[in-house]
């Protein structure tokens, strides 16, 4: 594969397209961090979506992680930068989308499939990256949970967009409630995934070019279609931005953060009905 151009020269992504197969492949890169996703990272991933919009020779994209692992989630160092938490919050207070809304959500509106493909982890953002995406194929060995309830916090970065019609609402409380880390193979049972594959790139690969080979207006119209029947309306996506403002806000929000380091902390009563 060959980068397509300049254009494709991104910080913390690295995005090549294979010209004879239209395939592009974005790959999460910032394998020190295990991938977790900054501010920075946020704003490619929305760039490089965008730019599939005019960029007609793409066929399918592949999503993947550098390094041995998709994504562990936000990367909590760059969140809890002064002038990052002040971003942050106007952006869950502005009445559209948030960065973090987009950054996953933007990969169901490209006009192509894009497929994910994991391994080792695939938390909290990473999780609601990956079930915005068409396709998800992961290793055995990979890890997945929604960990946002374990810091205090609420999933916020469209999760209940890109989960409708994936998985059982019951299924989906529990586990955003518990934050608990699933295996691959459980993961899979409860339709988080896809495919379980001992190489996933491989996989994604394979069907990539197959979907390749067929019509690229029929490959679109068939996920137009299919994501219309799982709409929701932009009020829910406001849902969570209200939800994480009041929790952001919280004591039980700063005893979530000690809780992490020490198990004996107990939380508050409940403040919200």
């Amino acid at each position: 594969m060959v980068k397509t151009d300049k254009k494709t020269d991104y910080k913390t992504l690295l995005v090549q397209i294979d010209k004879a197969s239209g395939i592009m492949t974005v790959t999460l890169n910032r394998p020190e961090k295990k991938n977790a996703m900054s501010f920075a990272m946020m704003h490619e991933l929305i760039a490089v979506a965008k730019s599939i919009d005019k960029d007609k020779r793409v066929r399918a994209v592949i999503l993947t992680g550098a390094g041995g692992s998709f994504c562990s989630g936000i990367d909590l160092g760059d969140l809890n930068q002064p002038k990052n938490q002040a971003f942050a919050l106007w952006e869950l207070i502005k009445p559209c989308q948030s960065l973090f809304q987009r950054a996953c959500l933007v990969w169901r509106d490209v006009p192509v499939p894009v497929i994910v493909a994991m391994q080792d982890y695939c938390l909290g953002a990473g999780l609601q990256l990956a079930l915005a995406a068409d396709i998800r194929v992961s290793h055995s060995n990979c890890q997945f949970a929604v960990m946002e309830a374990k810091w205090g916090l609420v999933p916020d970065m469209g999760l209940t967009q890109a989960a409708y019609g994936i998985v059982r609402a019951d299924i989906l409380k529990e586990l955003a409630m518990t934050a608990r880390i699933l295996p691959a193979e459980q993961a899979h049972k409860l339709g988080l995934i896809s495919h379980i594959d001992d190489e996933p790139m491989q996989y994604a690969t394979r069907l990539a070019t197959e979907l390749a080979t067929r019509s690229p207006d029929a490959v679109l119209a068939s996920k137009r279609v299919v994501n219309k029947m799982y709409t929701q309306s932009p009020i829910t996506l406001y849902q969570e931005k209200l939800w994480q403002i009041k929790l952001m806000l919280g004591n039980n929000r700063k005893l979530a953060l000690k809780k992490v380091k020490d198990a004996s902390v107990s939380y508050g009563k409940r403040q919200f009905r």
